[in-house]
């Protein structure tokens, strides 16, 4: 039945389309493990695995018993030492396989935690007067956003957002990134809307949550600093003077349903 799959021999060696198969999601693991540990002192622990790796292929292929004992007597520490040393990127990677659209069609993962805090934040920004914009990310990436702004890479909690948009914190200018459970950057810079139909009112903070909804389907959350206001941007559309209860159900309605039906007040 395989010689069905076969695409083309190389001497006596028969390549199939399972084969190809297997290169494609290879290519994929690979370029995705580069994807979350480039940039980060994990790529040059990498690096040190992979050489200690070709090291032990040579010392299999050149017969040294002595080196060869030795690797396979580590193999179980190696095991333990790459789960401890890569585990905010195997973290990373896990949250980003749940949250893949793929999973979420069948399996509806939600990360209720995430919108809880959120959510928990925007109130409480509220409550302060302090002025907010949280971007809550959706299928379509915005890496070019993400890149404008500083690295922190964060477990999302209510009280670390609040601690950010402190007027006295350094990184309160700006929005926040939330992607995937975790606070990817802040300080980032949003593309302000050209609507005319704008309320002139509305200050700049406004502007650029409207400006990201129209170019992407992220869910843009703005606190007015005035008035302490609650809205939401989203798909080129400003919700004004949102409550805790309206913006959790917003929220879980987007990423759990897909297209929540909300009127604009």
């Amino acid at each position: 039945m395989s010689s069905q799959f076969t695409l083309f021999h190389i001497g006596f060696i028969k390549v199939t389309i399972f084969d190809f198969l297997d290169i494609f999601v290879m290519s994929v693991i690979l370029y995705k493990l580069y994807y979350f540990i480039r940039g980060s002192r994990a790529a040059q622990m990498f690096v040190g695995l992979v050489i200690i790796l070709i090291v032990s292929l040579f010392t299999r292929l050149f017969n040294l018993s002595g080196m060869t004992w030795i690797f396979d007597n580590l193999k179980t520490v190696w095991l333990i030492a790459f789960v401890i040393i890569f585990q905010p990127e195997l973290r990373r990677m896990l949250i980003f396989v749940g949250q893949s659209r793929l999973i979420r069609y069948f399996v509806k993962v939600s990360s209720f935690k995430t919108f809880d805090e959120v959510t928990k934040a925007a109130h409480e920004l509220s409550n302060r007067r302090f002025g907010g914009l949280i971007v809550v990310t959706r299928d379509m990436g915005i890496k070019s956003i993400t890149e404008t702004g500083i690295k922190i890479q964060a477990e999302v909690t209510a009280a670390l957002i609040c601690s950010i948009f402190n007027p006295k914190s350094p990184l309160h200018d700006g929005a926040i990134v939330v992607q995937n459970d975790v606070i990817e950057a802040a300080k980032c810079i949003l593309p302000l809307s050209q609507d005319p139909n704008i309320d002139p009112k509305l200050g700049t903070r406004h502007r650029a949550a409207v400006g990201l909804a129209e170019e992407s389907d992220a869910i843009v959350i703005v606190v007015s600093e005035e008035t302490g206001q609650i809205s939401v941007a989203r798909e080129g559309r400003l919700i004004q003077d949102l409550d805790r209860d309206a913006l959790s159900n917003l929220l879980y309605g987007a990423f759990k349903v897909g297209s929540a039906n909300l009127e604009s007040s």
